[in-house]
């Protein structure tokens, strides 16, 4: 009983923390199933795509490879420039995720932008334990991508019509994910710090490359004044 309570909790305090990501997650992934439709592949194919790969913008991106001449070593080079922000977010979430045993499995497997968002700045309220507060963000998160897939599979199967434009939707996750994070006022250096690096990428590398300098930037300013800028 105490077990079930404890996770009962965790799941409580976890879901209100997730609402924007289902939001986002809803859009995406009915989308996601949509153009897997629209190429062809139906809702099973898309929900694995999504419940083992777990990729997100890599899965979009992925699409195109499908349906045109397989090239292995363009295909590699492709994911690894899309997914290589993850090594950073891994990195970074070693402390946080330290000392919870078994779950640090699934929680790896389940780290996307977004639960990274949350993960690394909310914090379990008092009675709820880390682990199981961190699992049920991650598991939610996972469900809400695999669910709408799903979703937008079963839809594409029967209706089709122009989804450009809907992933604009992750844009507006990272937004509201942003100004939520603002709200904390011992938060607003790092934010600060992080769009700084984003904006000096941006004009450096230009728009098709500044993802992975920008979080090399990011990573380096924030080892290297975390005690400055979580004062």
């Amino acid at each position: 009983m105490v077990y079930q309570r404890s996770w009962r909790m965790a799941f409580q305090a976890a879901f209100p923390a997730t609402i924007p990501v289902l939001t986002g997650y809803l859009c995406l992934g009915m989308a996601y199933g949509l153009l897997m439709a629209a190429n062809g592949y139906g809702p099973l194919w898309s929900v694995l795509m999504s419940a083992i790969g777990f990729g997100g913008s890599m899965q979009y991106a992925a699409v195109s490879i499908l349906v045109t001449a397989f090239e292995p070593l363009q295909a590699f080079l492709l994911t690894l420039m899309v997914n290589a922000r993850h090594m950073f977010y891994g990195l970074s979430m070693l402390e946080r995720y330290k000392g919870l045993g078994w779950a640090r499995f699934p929680l790896i497997y389940t780290l996307s932008d977004e639960t990274f968002s949350l993960v690394s700045t909310v914090d379990p309220p008092e009675g709820v334990g880390r682990r199981e507060f961190f699992l049920c963000i991650s598991l939610l998160d996972y469900s809400y991508w695999v669910g709408a897939t799903a979703l937008g599979g079963l839809l594409g199967s029967f209706i089709m019509f122009d989804t450009t434009g809907l992933d604009f939707a992750l844009t507006a996750l990272f937004v509201v994910l942003f100004l939520e994070q603002w709200k904390g006022k011992e938060r607003r250096p790092a934010g600060a710090a992080g769009v700084a690096c984003a904006v000096v990428s941006l004009v450096v590398f230009g728009p098709d490359n500044l993802v992975i300098p920008a979080m090399v930037m990011i990573l380096a300013v924030l080892l290297g004044g975390r005690k400055l800028l979580c004062a």
